[in-house]
């Protein structure tokens, strides 16, 4: 892949801090109580309440272990304290990381990882923190021009990253309206589409989070001009974000904002219920 583009960016935080290394030494160390429990990933993501995706990702170090997870591990494993004996490094090494993101995307990663609430309207895929690691791999793996295989690995790391902003308590809100399209389009192929389509389901289930559908019938729309978020970050006032092919705009001014959000208000009005888009999405998942 000697035409795939390679992004430029400076070294990557956990690497920088020594994090890192934390991180992929405690999930070789959660491997092998695993397997030594005769558990595989998914047994364990089903005994101490998160996805395989979740597991997967701490075993390979790309994911950070919250100091909750340990806690439940070290039970569900009877690994006699060995896990959760890391927890104080672990929320050490949490202060001192940095976000890791491009360099065009990193100040709204920022503002996303203290916000209070987001709110998002996606039209053509689901959103980053919706998103299964399978369907985002296949998502970079796709875009053009093509990315080099580190660089897919890093995104692909980086946005589950993002991920951890579920874990917080006290808990952001979250709300999002998908297309019912976007719901449609099997990226990565049937597996992955139905994986993703059953990560919906577990996430908007979650107490902090509504997952809304616009079904495609609708005769009347408020935002075909694109997709965008709301999001509210602590102590300070709402801001809108856009991205149009990497070209990222947070908007702050008070009218522009208004706009955003009264889009949105209307958008939820039109939309399937929460409890009806799920019931959607279940139906989608048998229907194949």
């Amino acid at each position: 892949m000697a035409n795939a583009e390679r992004e430029e960016r400076p070294e990557r935080p956990a690497d920088s801090d020594g994090t890192a290394h934390l991180f992929r030494a405690l999930g070789r160390q959660i491997k092998v109580l695993r397997e030594n429990a005769g558990m595989s990933q998914r047994d364990l993501g089903l005994a101490a309440h998160c996805g395989e995706d979740l597991i997967s990702a701490m075993e390979r170090g790309v994911r950070t272990p919250q100091p909750d997870f340990l806690a439940r591990a070290d039970q569900v494993l009877d690994a006699g304290g060995v896990l959760v004996a890391a927890t104080e490094e672990v929320r050490d090494a949490l202060t001192r990381s940095r976000t890791r993101h491009p360099d065009w995307f990193r100040d709204y990663a920022r503002v996303e990882a203290e916000a209070v609430a987001l709110h998002e309207y996606s039209a053509q895929v689901v959103p980053g923190l919706l998103q299964t690691e399978a369907y985002a791999r296949a998502m970079f793996t796709q875009r053009r021009p093509l990315l080099n295989e580190e660089t897919i690995e890093r995104r692909v790391a980086d946005r589950l990253a993002r991920q951890q902003i579920f874990e917080r308590w006290p808990a952001p809100t979250f709300s999002y309206v998908l297309e019912e399209t976007l719901l449609r389009r099997p990226i990565g192929g049937w597996s992955v589409h139905a994986d993703q389509l059953q990560q919906l389901l577990r996430v908007g289930r979650l107490r902090t989070v509504e997952i809304q559908v616009m079904p495609t019938d609708r005769e009347e729309h408020p935002a075909i001009d694109g997709t965008f978020t709301l999001i509210t970050p602590k102590g300070r006032s709402q801001a809108a974000y856009t991205e149009l092919y990497g070209h990222p705009r947070l908007i702050t001014e008070p009218e522009q904002v208004r706009v955003f959000s009264e889009r949105y208000g209307i958008i939820r009005a039109q939309a399937l219920t929460p409890r009806e888009s799920l019931t959607l999405i279940e139906k989608m998942l048998g229907e194949r």
